[in-house]
């Protein structure tokens, strides 16, 4: 069962953004613009429709987050019998591609974390092509692709993208997803540290979070509302479709 929409945390750069689950999955994803194809959307259906989760491969005993000051850098905190970890996700303003970082941080003990990424592009109804190119691994569909890029070993088949590692305390490891036009080169990778910095700087400095958050969530539950019935009349087409045949 997916949470309610008000328990998800938003992201954003002010042009595009993500929905963030309490167990560390995005289940919403629309980039460059609020308003584009959803490329992850498990918001409106399941897993399969497109999501990227990073949490503790064990039993999580306690879950804490909150966003880092007066910005939309989000934290959330993974308590376990081994010990702790600390989710990071964010999108930098401001950049010329449209880019999610995340950051596991290692607070506490040894963790053993996994990742699972589900790229669905057009709110779910295309799964891509998987390839490792230049040491990332990408999706494509058509003109869209999504490149992630990480130190952390992967394995991918036709559907997913994963990762199992572990996390000692002082260490950090990124994960850089960018959205980008499939017929150009590859995109530009980023420096995480120095997005976090940037990201941080951009949000303190233009006091402007929380009126982001307001205004995206409204713009968010319409925007799911109105996919979530669009995609369930094409369904019902579709059945009905087979039905008559």
């Amino acid at each position: 069962m997916l949470p309610p929409i008000e328990d998800y945390a938003l992201l954003g750069d002010t042009q595009a953004g993500a929905l963030v689950s309490t167990d560390g999955s995005i289940d919403w994803l629309s980039q460059p613009r609020f308003d584009s194809a959803a490329c992850f959307a498990a918001v409106v259906g399941n897993e399969e429709n497109g999501r990227w989760r990073i949490a503790p491969s064990g039993q999580v005993r306690r879950t804490r987050r909150r966003y880092r000051g007066a910005t939309l850098v989000l934290e959330t905190d993974f308590d376990t019998a081994e010990g702790s970890i600390r989710l990071v996700d964010f999108m930098p303003p401001g950049v010329n591609a449209a880019h999610v970082v995340r950051l596991v941080e290692g607070v506490r003990g040894r963790v053993r974390a996994h990742m699972d990424l589900r790229p669905r592009f057009d709110h779910g109804r295309i799964r891509p092509r998987l390839r490792h190119i230049d040491g990332a691994d990408v999706a494509i569909a058509g003109r869209d692709s999504v490149w992630l890029r990480t130190p952390v070993e992967t394995r991918a088949d036709d559907a997913a993208v994963q990762a199992d590692f572990p996390v000692s305390a002082g260490e950090l490891l990124p994960f850089v997803l960018t959205r980008h036009p499939s017929h150009e080169p590859a995109p530009v990778a980023v420096d995480p540290l120095r997005a976090l910095a940037d990201t941080e700087s951009f949000w303190t400095e233009s006091g402007t979070a929380a009126v982001e958050r307001r205004a995206a969530m409204t713009a968010f539950g319409q925007l799911i509302c109105g996919t979530n019935t669009f995609l369930n009349l094409e369904a019902e087409a579709c059945a009905s479709s087979r039905h008559s045949s």
